[in-house]
C-alpha cells in the first residue's frame, strides 16, 4: 500500500477535564477521522478482527458457569491461546463458598400450576402442605400462627429474604412461597448459605395477592393444598480460576517498572452461552496479547481474564487481594472488557468506580478522539473487575456499550448477535491508548509518562506503518 504522511492542524485543542470530558454525550458517528499519532497504526495493522469473532464463538458454545467443568475447559482454552502466541500462561485457582442452582423448580397450589423462580442460596426440598399466609415474615407476624409442617407465603418488603425463610423456618414451615411487592419477576438471594434455611421459592405479585386472598375466603376448618419441589440446589466451596500472561518490557535496561493490566472475566451466568458476556471481552484481551506481542514497549502489559465476576467479582478480588504492596504499586493502569461486542447495545463508554478521570480515561479519550473524531465519554459505575483495581486506588476503567441488549443474560446471548464493526472500534481504541503509554519514550512525539490533559493541535498519520 503505498503510504502517505499528512499534517494536520487542529483549529483548537481539545482539553480532557472531569467537567469537559463529560460534556461530549455521544461518540462521534464518523469511523476513522483519520488523525493518528504516528504509533497507532503500529498496532491497529496487526488486529484481526477475525480472531476475535472466532474466539466468541468458540467459547460461546455452552454456558461457563463459575467453578463448572466448562468453565475450566475455557480456561484450559485461554492458556493455550497465550501459549500459541508465545507467552507463558499461569493458571491461578481460587476457592470460594458457592451455590449450585437447582436443576428442578416446581410449585402447584389446588389446581393452578406456577412457573416460580427459586432464591439463590435456597436448600432443596419437596414437600406437600397446606398453604399458610405468613403476613411479611417478620417475626411478628408469625405469632400466634401455625406454620409447623406447612408452607408459608410471604410478601417481598420490610426485611430481608434471608430473614423471612429463618423465621419461617424457626416457626416451623417445611417451604416457603415469597411473592412480589411490585409488578415483575422477582429474582432475589438470601443472602448466603445457611443449614436453617428450607426450600423456598419467588412468584408474582399478582398470583401471591390471589392466592392470599383464596386464603382469606377459605371457610373455617379448610385449607388449601400447596406441593413445592426444589432439586439439585446445593451449596458449598467452589474452585474457579485466573489466567494470567505477561508481556514483559523489550529491554531490560529501558524497563520503567510500570505495569498495565487488561482485563476480561470468562465466566457466564447459568443458560446463557455469553457470546457478548464476556466471551466478547476475554476474545478481544487474547486478541491484543497477540498484536501487542513483538511491539516494543517500555511497559510490562499483563494480559488477564478473571473467573467468577458474575458471582461478585470473585476471581479479581482474589488476584488483587493476593499482590503484594510492591507488585500493587507497580500497576499504573487497569483496562478492563466487558460486554464489547453487542450489535444491540448501544454507544461505547467508560465506568470509573468514583466517576472521575483518570490515566486510562484520558489515554483512551486522546485515543478514541485521534481515531473516531470524539472523545469516548465515561461516568461513575462498577459491577465489573475494574473495581477492585479502583478500590485500591490504581486508575482503572470498565469499557462497555450503554445501553445494554436485550439479550442480556439469557439463552439469546449468542455469536449472531455480535458486531465486527464494534470488536474493531474498541479494540482499536483500547490497543492504541495502551500503547500509547507503553512504547519506548523515543519512538514518537507523544506525551511519554505524563497523563495527557489535552489533544495535540498538531498531529501526523500514516495510512500504513510497517
Amino acid at each position: 500500500m503505498k503510504k502517505a504522511l499528512v499534517s494536520i492542524a487542529l483549529v483548537t485543542s481539545l482539553t480532557l477535564s472531569s467537567v469537559g470530558v463529560q460534556a461530549f454525550a455521544q461518540p462521534s458517528a464518523t469511523s476513522q477521522s483519520g488523525i493518528h499519532n504516528v504509533l497507532d497504526n503500529r498496532v491497529i495493522n496487526q488486529i484481526n478482527v477475525e480472531n476475535i469473532y472466532n474466539n466468541i464463538d468458540y467459547l460461546q458454545q455452552t454456558p461457563r458457569v463459575a467453578a463448572s467443568e466448562e468453565e475450566y475447559q475455557a480456561v484450559l482454552y485461554i492458556k493455550e491461546q497465550f501459549e500459541s502466541y508465545g507467552y507463558e500462561a499461569e493458571i491461578q485457582p481460587f476457592e470460594f463458598f458457592g451455590f449450585t442452582a437447582p436443576h428442578t423448580v416446581e410449585l402447584s397450589v389446588g389446581e393452578t400450576s406456577f412457573t416460580p423462580n427459586s432464591f439463590t442460596y435456597t436448600a432443596s426440598g419437596e414437600v406437600t402442605a397446606d398453604l399458610v399466609d405468613a403476613g411479611l415474615g417478620r417475626e411478628g407476624d408469625l405469632s400466634g400462627v401455625d406454620l409447623k409442617g406447612k408452607i408459608a407465603l410471604i410478601q417481598r418488603g420490610e426485611i430481608s429474604f434471608g430473614d423471612k425463610v429463618l423465621n419461617a423456618a424457626r416457626a416451623g414451615a417445611k417451604g416457603v412461597i415469597i411473592y412480589n411487592n411490585a409488578p415483575g419477576t422477582l429474582n432475589g438471594t438470601l443472602g448466603a448459605a445457611n443449614e436453617d434455611y428450607v426450600a423456598a421459592v419467588s412468584i408474582s405479585q399478582a398470583e401471591g395477592q390471589a392466592l392470599a386472598s383464596q386464603l382469606s375466603q377459605l371457610p373455617e376448618g379448610e385449607s388449601l393444598k400447596a406441593s413445592l419441589k426444589v432439586l439439585g440446589a446445593e451449596s458449598g466451596l467452589r474452585t474457579s480460576h485466573n489466567v494470567i500472561a505477561s508481556k514483559k518490557p523489550t529491554n531490560k535496561n529501558k524497563d520503567n517498572g510500570n505495569v498495565i493490566v487488561l482485563s476480561s472475566h470468562h465466566d457466564s451466568v447459568p443458560g446463557a452461552p455469553g457470546a457478548n458476556d464476556n466471551a466478547s471481552g476475554t476474545a478481544m484481551v487474547l486478541e491484543l496479547a497477540r498484536a501487542m506481542k513483538n511491539l516494543p514497549t517500555d511497559t510490562e502489559i499483563r494480559f488477564t481474564t478473571f473467573g467468577a465476576e458474575e458471582l461478585g467479582l470473585i476471581g479479581s478480588r482474589h488476584y488483587v487481594k493476593t499482590l503484594p504492596d510492591t507488585e500493587l504499586n507497580r500497576i499504573v493502569a487497569n483496562f478492563n472488557l466487558d460486554m464489547v461486542g453487542s450489535r444491540d447495545a448501544g454507544d461505547l463508554v467508560m465506568r470509573t468506580v468514583n466517576g472521575q478521570p483518570n490515566l486510562v480515561t484520558e489515554l483512551a479519550q486522546a485515543s478514541s478522539y485521534r481515531l473516531n473524531g470524539a472523545p469516548t465519554p465515561f461516568n461513575q459505575g462498577g459491577s465489573s473487575d475494574h473495581v477492585p483495581f479502583g478500590e485500591k486506588g490504581i486508575p482503572a476503567a470498565l469499557f462497555i456499550h450503554s445501553p445494554l441488549e436485550p439479550w442480556y443474560h439469557t439463552p439469546e446471548d449468542t455469536i449472531d448477535k455480535i458486531s465486527k464493526e464494534k470488536l474493531q472500534d474498541v479494540a482499536q481504541i483500547v490497543s492504541t491508548a495502551i500503547y500509547d503509554y507503553a512504547s519506548f519514550d523515543n519512538m514518537g512525539a507523544k506525551p511519554k509518562k505524563a497523563k495527557p490533559q489535552s489533544v495535540d493541535a498538531q498531529m501526523y498519520f500514516e495510512e500504513d506503518v510497517q
